[in-house]
């Protein structure tokens, strides 16, 4: 789980590098490094607790950090959901970070998507506004748990159609 958590702090500092509001890169930033203490911090409870006799407390330890880690990694996700509705540079082609920009904007299109849809409902209430679907609106956090471990959280998609920016704002 520890090691899972690193994951989420690389992707949020590949996401952080490539934002385009700074205020939602340092945010992110700042997720990303909580998520690296409390990933290190369990690492380094669960060694400890493997070498040492049981105890109550060092289980309640464990699973105390385990849960700090899982709200660390949703704070996370919490953020590069605002940095790329903000906006993503084009990273450097056959990398990594493409590979991340790539999940992002997916992401991000199915996001507006899912939003033009709902916009689009003339079903209306008693007072005239609106109705929203039972629906909710897809989130980073709810694509991560689709994807299988063996990806990383990270999904292999085609590459960019040159001549498009990774978060086009018109799409």
């Amino acid at each position: 789980m520890a090691s899972n958590g690193q994951v989420f702090v690389k992707f949020g500092r590949i996401v952080a590098k490539h934002c385009l509001d700074k205020r939602c890169s340092r945010e992110l930033l700042c997720a990303a490094e909580q998520t690296h203490t409390i990933s290190s911090q369990l690492s380094i409870v669960a060694r400890v607790k493997a070498v040492t006799a049981e105890s109550k407390s060092s289980s309640e330890l464990l699973v105390s950090n385990a849960q700090n880690l899982i709200q660390a990694v949703l704070h996370v996700l919490k953020a590069a959901e605002a940095a790329c509705i903000k906006g993503l540079q084009k990273p450097p082609p056959d990398s990594e970070e493409e590979e991340v920009a790539a999940f992002c904007t997916h992401w991000r299109k199915t996001l507006l998507w899912h939003r033009a849809k709902e916009s689009l409902n003339s079903d209306r209430d008693e007072l005239g506004l609106r109705k929203t679907r039972a629906m909710a609106e897809p989130t980073l956090t709810a694509l991560v748990q689709e994807q299988s471990p063996q990806t990383k959280y990270t999904p292999k998609h085609p590459k960019p159609v040159k001549g498009h920016t990774i978060m086009d704002s018109h799409l």
